[in-house]
């Protein structure tokens, strides 16, 4: 599917470099801007933009909202809502993140749109486009920054337009026989510290739900077993007491 961003009435440069900078994190590249203030090649826009000055930034196209309405299904982006269905200019909305999960598998072309630094997007703006998003934020202040607000948006539509990250898809876990080698080692170092044999049972118990629920990778599994094995090797259990 294809996502793309627009900006309407934005007030400072800086955020509009700013959106454009989240937009080539997150695989991003076509910016509409409506209204926009001067972007100076020399100014904070392209200052703010990073690598997105480059690309993003210089060939972001200045249209109107009409022209985005009639071309793309039109997402929204407002800080307050309605909060029943009376009022239905802003009401039902998506978060970011259920914004995501409703796109995925539709193919359609998709514009998310975001207002200005002071009001945001007008009613009479929001009553023209087809869905509405709002970020969850504090009832005591919930407007963010329009920069901010951008960021977060697009980073939950990430798996919709990043083919890869710089983050492995998985993280490998060690072995079963790794996992329970380290166990054996954990009861050797219980008896060599001379832990109360009525309390071991227990002990390796918590010891191997802990283990459980961490997902050791293999190098962390060899790194405790090595501890442990030395750990045992300075302990001296009293006379009579097997390892």
């Amino acid at each position: 599917m294809s996502i793309a961003v627009a900006v309407v009435g934005a007030e400072t440069p800086g955020n509009v470099g700013t959106i454009a900078r989240a937009m080539k994190n997150f695989g991003l590249s076509d910016l509409y801007l409506v209204d926009p203030p001067d972007l100076d090649p020399d100014g904070e826009a392209y200052g703010f933009a990073g690598q997105a000055r480059e690309d993003v930034l210089p060939n972001a196209t200045e249209t109107t909202l009409d022209a985005l309405v009639e071309r793309f299904h039109t997402v929204g982006t407002t800080a307050v809502t309605n909060e029943d269905a009376r009022k239905h200019v802003r009401y039902p909305f998506k978060t970011p993140a259920e914004l995501a999960d409703s796109l995925a598998g539709v193919e359609t072309e998709t514009c998310v749109v975001f207002g200005r630094e002071r009001v945001g997007l007008t009613n009479d703006e929001l009553a023209h486009l087809d869905e509405i998003v709002s970020i969850p934020a504090s009832a005591e202040y919930p407007v963010l920054n329009l920069g901010q607000a951008a960021t977060v948006v697009l980073y939950e539509l990430r798996d919709r337009t990043v083919e890869a990250t710089q983050h492995p898809d998985a993280i490998e876990r060690a072995s079963q026989r790794e996992i329970e080698g380290l166990h054996g080692q954990f009861a050797a170092l219980l008896a060599a510290i001379n832990h109360p044999k009525g309390k071991r049972d227990k002990a390796e118990r918590l010891f191997r739900r802990v283990v459980g629920r961490a997902h050791l990778t293999p190098r962390e599994a060899r790194t405790l077993r090595g501890i442990f094995r030395r750990a045992g090797d300075f302990a001296e259990p009293p006379d009579g007491d097997e390892r």
